[in-house]
């Protein structure tokens, strides 16, 4: 017989050695935390932030608990079915009319369990937890991933960091919730026809959050509330982004910026990529190719741009402060063998040399590295940073050998990105820096808080890689996360002297003006693809021929136009957590057709976008969803209907549509606001 105990907050169950503990946490949310003996603890790294548990209506009656919390209402009760094996109290979610939103599935009558605690080493357990299936039901977010899919329902989804495959465990279900899988460690999700199984390989305790809402842009918001808001995006960084791997030296990337102002293009970040250091942990310019930052830093100011640095995580056993990091436990350990986490290239070395990663959880590491970051960086006015390889993808598939301040790595090891961010932010906070960007190639549930913008990775120059990053986008948005941007062109594999490149960036080009951040990057062919002397073809936006050049010039001029609607945007998602780039549900949740689409969305509230993602392309499809009067973006001129209208797409831009009465009235040269 289970024990019902309850508090201000919630409600504790004890039944056969488990203990279960509901608590109200946040606006109409309920945290739900279980483990085997003693009693429920904080998760190392939840993201729950500072919210912490609030009053609620708790009732109690024989076998059964009772909470609610705003729109959310929490029960828990006693198994009522005859079984071989007594199964622990079920949970289920509804909202606060009595409508079931999702609840704990028993997986068969005789065993096992729907939560389940096995061995995850030491006295960690491997966690899961089995809730039922619904005909119909849509799952949308999880952070980034390159399968293409917006709605994720029957996908599989592993629960690690790895380069272009960013884990956010937040869903969002069409039946209106979302639910954060709050364990950082590794583990998997199973959105099945039969079930819905959230695992962790190793954990202290099953520990996840729910919460409800009128519609699905409030449930987003309270999430991102929870997890925390972002700041206000620094105004600088709502411009064109020029970047490639990677110019040499100093005197090439002022050239470079040079001739945007020669040419009169607008220009607001170049990015300073990886090897302009010393070695890797030295976190600082090589003098022999960079010999003066501070005029290099000063120039582009008055030529009206930011300077970006590429920071890497890894130590060379070679660099000058592996030794102290080491003595000082500042560095990533191993349970066994040696602590060799990557092996790379570096400055001063043959071949490939074995790194270490630095330990983000540690917050003692972070202030070592933001005090060699801002004394090699920061004294030259560089207040940007591109924090690369922040996964670590190197020790992905080891975590168990991993060990971290915060723990085993298996159990931690997820939230290494948003700690790394962490360090980042809260050094330029206390540098006075106000409104703080960072880009990264990972993050994890509440990075958003620490000023991370996360870009899609190492993905492919293909018109199938630019299809997977609309949903790519818009899933990262729904997760919490509103700052994203894409390799325009891709990284890797495209070769800018061919039709299919040219074409293609143009096309991701008109893709990338209405993304959050607007910055091309890539290795063009040909180059050196290795080693510390790696640099790429030309990919600057007059690299790629005339016809591609006068095309691309349009869209930097489109985007210098709508800055002021990015940054109104932007202020939204600071204020409430709302992405930028959002589905077409988010913006039409009464729209049932509005659920299905997987390419197209809303830039903001007003422009609604149709990419055009295949060679070839001339015209498309595009869904106008019902409600609103539409104009097409290009004429200021009324569509005259909703529903699927067939588009134009000339290889001079892509179909485009604003809202009737919204902030713009026309996206056109002549007629801007």
């Amino acid at each position: 017989m289970a024990t019902f105990t309850a508090s201000k907050t919630g409600f504790t169950v004890l039944d056969s050695g488990e203990v279960l503990q509901v608590d109200a946490w946040g606006e109409s949310g309920a945290r739900v935390r279980s483990t085997l003996g003693g009693s429920v603890t904080d998760t190392p790294g939840s993201a729950l932030g500072e919210v912490g548990a609030t009053v609620a209506e708790v009732e109690l009656s024989d076998g059964r608990a009772r909470m609610r919390n705003g729109d959310l209402v929490v029960e828990v009760y006693e198994n009522p079915e005859q079984r071989f094996v007594r199964s622990p109290p079920l949970v289920r979610f509804l909202r606060a009319d009595g409508q079931e939103l999702f609840a704990e599935s028993v997986p068969h009558f005789t065993s096992p369990a729907q939560r389940l605690y096995g061995s995850g080493g030491g006295d960690l357990y491997a966690c899961e937890v089995n809730f039922d299936a619904y005909a119909q039901e849509r799952f949308y977010g999880f952070g980034q991933h390159q399968h293409g899919l917006l709605d994720q329902k029957g996908a599989v989804i592993d629960l690690v960091q790895r380069n272009t495959e960013v884990t956010v465990p937040f869903a969002l279900s069409s039946r209106g919730y979302g639910f954060l899988w709050n364990m950082p460690g590794a583990g998997r999700v199973e959105l099945a026809a039969n079930r819905t199984r959230w695992a962790a390989d190793a954990a202290r305790q099953i520990d996840y959050w729910v919460t409800t809402g009128p519609t699905p842009a409030d449930i987003v918001s309270r999430y991102a509330t929870v997890t925390g808001l972002p700041p206000m995006l620094p105004q600088w960084a709502s411009g064109f982004w020029q970047s490639k791997l990677r110019y040499r030296d100093q005197d090439e990337l002022l050239e470079v910026a040079r001739e945007y102002k020669r040419r009169g293009l607008p220009l607001s970040v170049i990015v300073c990529d990886y090897f302009h250091w010393t070695r890797q942990g030295e976190w600082k310019f090589d003098p022999a190719e960079w010999p003066d930052p501070q005029a290099m830093v000063d120039e582009l100011r008055e030529l009206g741009a930011e300077l970006m640095v590429s920071v890497w995580p890894t130590v060379n056993p070679n660099s000058d402060n592996y030794a102290e990091m080491d003595e000082r436990g500042l560095l990533v350990r191993s349970a066994t063998g040696l602590p060799l986490h990557l092996a790379f290239w570096d400055k001063s070395t043959d071949g490939q040399a074995f790194m270490r990663f630095y330990d983000a959880t540690n917050p003692e590491a972070r202030r070592y590295i933001w005090e060699k970051v801002s004394e090699n960086y920061g004294r030259y006015g560089i207040r940007a940073f591109w924090l690369d390889a922040c996964e670590p993808e190197g020790l992905a598939d080891e975590s168990e050998n991993a060990r971290y301040f915060m723990g085993q790595g298996s159990e931690s090891q997820g939230v290494y990105p948003r700690e790394h961010a962490r360090g980042f932010y809260e050094g330029l906070r206390a540098n006075g820096e106000d409104d703080v960007l960072l880009l990264c190639r990972s993050a994890w549930a509440g990075s958003q808080r620490y000023g991370a913008a996360v870009w899609s990775g190492d993905i492919e120059s293909t018109f199938e890689a630019l299809a997977a990053q609309v949903p790519a986008g818009l899933n990262i948005g729904i997760s919490g996360i509103p700052w994203w941007t894409t390799d325009i062109g891709g990284f890797r594999n495209g070769d800018p002297t061919t039709a299919y490149f040219r074409e293609l960036v143009v096309r991701w080009f008109q893709f990338g003006v209405f993304c959050p951040l607007f910055r091309l990057h890539g290795v063009r062919d040909p180059g050196p693809l290795v080693g510390s002397s790696q640099t790429g073809a030309a990919n600057e936006v007059w690299s790629f021929g005339e016809e591609a050049y006068a095309l691309i010039r349009e869209q930097l001029e489109l985007r210098e136009r709508i800055r002021p609607y990015v940054m109104e945007q932007m202020a939204s998602a600071s204020a409430t957590g709302m992405p930028v780039m959002r589905a077409l549900f988010l913006e039409f949740p009464d729209d049932e057709a509005a659920w299905g689409i997987e390419d197209e969305y809303m830039f903001g509230p007003d422009v609604l976008v149709a990419p055009v993602t295949a060679l070839g392309v001339r015209e498309r499809d595009v869904y106008l969803p019902v409600g609103p009067s539409w104009l097409d973006a290009w004429t200021g001129e009324p569509v005259g209907t909703n529903g699927w209208v067939s588009a134009k797409a000339p290889l001079s831009r892509i179909p485009v549509y604003l809202r009737a009465g919204g902030g713009l009235k026309t996206l056109a040269v002549l007629e801007s606001d």
